[in-house]
């Protein structure tokens, strides 16, 4: 690792460049609240106002940074800083409107927001103005695609080149011949990604949602943050758009290197990708399990009704989206365990869903398979193979090691929520679900509960967990190494 001096200046332009962006953002909101004729539109204004002169100001006060490119250690701290200064600045809204009065829950939305977690401190959603709303959709949209890897996108123009900061935003993206340049790859990313959102929104207004409601919906579904506009989720529409948001859920928790390959006509690539092939595999395997499960166990579920809430859940939390057509804590004791088991296994790698990811469970089971094998055949030689491609010992043990960090997280998170909730469910499920970026969990945290009731420290390292689950632990733990700071 690069020991030279950190370079402070280089830093807050990175932030005034994260500011800048997000005040872009928040006009949209000012501009529907003057549409809806709000009576906190001139506050919405306040708070753009706010953030676009400062975030100006910073950088016009540190220009002479921006020919400057980070090193390894400086893109760690940018990343993680980013966020951080995100979910901050994201908090303005909220307090300048009064809709989110308390900085600690402003900022707990926030943050969960643009780390596309999705859990909420809010009890009466429909009561928010709709440019709060809008804003609060756009933290997902925003946060689904890391507005660092948009600043590398247009990195070109402000004449800054970020390859280590793209990896370090996106370590486990599978760019599988997507194109060798840093920034054609984030411009083929952001494509993509505002493809499947304006298709999206042109479905769910033909099963007769509203724009506001279509775009809102959209935003969360595509950044697979779970952020609704109605109290009860997605439970109120109609099977049609259900349905709509199951499709657009599987593909958003997709390698989009797999989306890639489908726009470029390449569909047997596609379909030989073997993290696409089992991420398929259990959705369809859990699906159809969870829904023999609620039509025999739920008499009140007809055969459609039991498929379409089986699989709407199972594409929710397995892709890290969150949305909810109903309370899955009252389903039966085998649908609650799949549930978890979806909950652990997360979405695909190079999706904008959360988890350890199934290329992780994939290729730990090889692994798990191939010393079995050495155990039996001590003479044998085996190598592990995906998409036809050897995989070194040196990527092997990462990904165990990672398996085994986010477990002692989990275990250790769990214990340390036990100290302010004495509740075991509502602690592993509060834990589970933000570092997975899932949103609702178990006990008082369900799907048809919020997070207000927790403890100010509780939220505070809740939102820690949701920054190392959507960095992926090691981006945010390095920097509190001791080694790292050292010169």
């Amino acid at each position: 690792m690069n020991k030279s001096k950190i370079n402070t200046l280089l830093l807050l332009h990175f932030v005034s460049i994260v500011m800048v962006f997000e005040s872009i953002f928040m006009l949209f909101a000012v501009l529907v609240s003057y549409y809806f004729h709000e009576d906190v539109a001139s506050r919405m204004l306040l708070a753009f106002g706010g953030t676009a002169f400062t975030g100006i100001a910073l950088n016009v006060l540190t220009q002479r940074a921006r020919h400057q490119e980070p090193n390894i250690r400086e893109s760690f701290i940018i990343v993680s800083l980013g966020w951080v200064i995100m979910g901050l600045v994201g908090t303005v809204p909220y307090l300048a409107t009064g809709s989110i009065p308390s900085f600690t829950n402003a900022f707990f939305e926030s943050f969960s927001g643009f780390t596309t977690t999705g859990s909420s401190i809010l009890a009466n959603i429909e009561a928010l103005p709709k440019s709060v709303l809008l804003w609060r959709a756009e933290t997902h949209w925003i946060g689904g695609m890391g507005i660092i890897v948009l600043v590398i996108a247009v990195m070109p123009f402000l004449k800054i080149h970020g390859i280590y900061l793209f990896y370090s935003e996106a370590s486990s993206l599978d760019n599988d011949r997507m194109s060798t340049r840093i920034t054609r790859v984030a411009r083929n990313l952001w494509f993509i990604y505002l493809g499947l959102t304006l298709v999206e929104i042109i479905m769910l207004l033909l099963g007769g949602m509203s724009l506001f409601d279509s775009v809102c919906h959209s935003f969360a579904t595509v950044a697979t943050g779970g952020f609704s506009t109605k109290n009860d989720s997605i439970a109120g529409f109609s099977p049609y758009i259900q349905y709509v948001i199951i499709l657009f859920m599987l593909l958003s928790g997709t390698n989009f290197a797999v989306h890639f390959l489908l726009i470029r006509g390449r569909l047997k690539d596609a379909f030989r990708n073997e993290e696409f092939r089992l991420y398929l595999k259990i959705i369809f395997l859990v699906g159809f399990a969870l829904s023999l499960v609620l039509f025999y166990q739920h008499p009140e579920y007809n055969f459609e009704h039991s498929i379409r809430n089986a699989f709407f859940q199972v594409v929710s939390i397995i892709t890290a989206t969150g949305f909810a057509t109903a309370d899955y804590l009252q389903w039966p004791e085998q649908a609650i365990g799949l549930i978890v088991m979806l909950m652990l296994i997360g979405a695909s790698a190079g999706s904008t869903g959360g988890g350890i990811k199934v290329i992780r469970h994939l290729i730990a089971y090889k692994r798990l398979k191939q010393t079995f094998i050495e155990i039996l055949h001590p003479n044998r030689v085996t190598i592990i193979r995906y998409n036809n491609q050897s995989i070194k010992e040196e990527f092997l043990r990462q990904i165990m090691t990672y398996i085994f960090v986010y477990y002692m997280f989990l275990i250790a998170g769990t214990i340390i929520m036990m100290f302010w909730t004495r509740d075991l469910p509502t602690s592993f499920g509060a834990v589970a679900t933000t570092m997975a970026g899932i949103g609702p969990g178990f006990g008082t945290v369900g799907p048809v509960s919020n997070f207000l009731h927790l403890p100010s420290g509780a939220k505070y390292f809740l939102s820690f967990l949701m920054l190392i689950g959507r960095l992926e632990i090691y981006a945010v733990l390095v920097i509190f190494s001791r080694t790292f700071w050292r010169d």
